[in-house]
């Protein structure tokens, strides 16, 4: 899952980034309003987190324009402000939930953690591949039977193998769904992950690498145009 917060106070919003790091999320932060606009329409996000009183350009005038573009990203108005009429004018806007500030962590994860299934298709409750299977919900993945002990980075790049059901997914792709935008992309981020998740997959080899196209999860890696690095 790939979240922007947009809150102008820096305290806050990085707090809102390690708590959600450490729910898995790959988490962008954007402290005014014209830099938060600027990430949500140039970044594909599942929600965006929204304060609605920022600096430059204000929250109510990204949110209507989010909605206008017809973005899949959902978005959570984050408000000093509890009125009903607060609630109100925020959700016609365009913004599919809000909560006002203070609030608990716990709720603001929850929120997220519902919209970003509204984000994108319904996802069956679990994905398999060749032996592979891997349940989002209870952050589980087995091979064979086996329970599979993966950090949550090992965890998104195995979804998304196994999301791609033997088609080749590029390190770039995984960059942008697993990491966030201060991943640098000719860093050996992607293959140090890739190194450790096939060792903990285990034998026989499942992950297949092609130079210069991507990683697949296939039946068997002994084509010849594939190696394993």
């Amino acid at each position: 899952m790939r979240v922007l917060v947009v809150e102008d106070e820096k305290a806050l919003a990085e707090a809102i980034a390690r708590g959600l790091r450490r729910h898995g999320c790959a988490v962008d932060v954007a402290l005014d309003g014209h830099s938060g606009h600027h990430e949500a329409v140039t970044t594909r996000y599942d929600v965006v987190i929204l304060d609605r009183d920022l600096p430059g350009m204000h929250g109510d005038q990204i949110c209507a324009d989010l909605a206008q573009r017809g973005l899949l990203a959902r978005v959570l108005m984050l408000t000093a402000s509890s009125t009903l009429a607060d609630r109100v004018s925020g959700l016609n806007l365009g913004a599919d939930d809000y909560l006002a500030k203070p609030f608990a962590f716990a709720e603001l994860v929850a929120r997220v953690q519902a919209l970003a299934r509204r984000s994108t298709p319904p996802a069956p409750p679990a994905l398999r591949f060749a032996d592979v299977e891997l349940h989002s919900a209870g952050h589980r993945a087995t091979r064979a039977g086996r329970r599979l002990d993966l950090t949550h980075k090992e965890f998104g790049v195995l979804r998304e193998l196994l999301k791609a059901a033997g088609s080749y997914v590029s390190a770039e792709e995984l960059l942008e769904s697993v990491w966030d935008a201060h991943a640098d992309p000719f860093t050996s981020t992607v293959r140090v992950t890739m190194r450790t998740l096939r060792r903990k997959l285990g034998e026989p080899p499942l992950i297949e690498n092609l130079p210069r196209v991507g990683y697949r999860i296939a039946a068997t890696v002994a084509e010849p145009s594939g190696r394993v690095e």
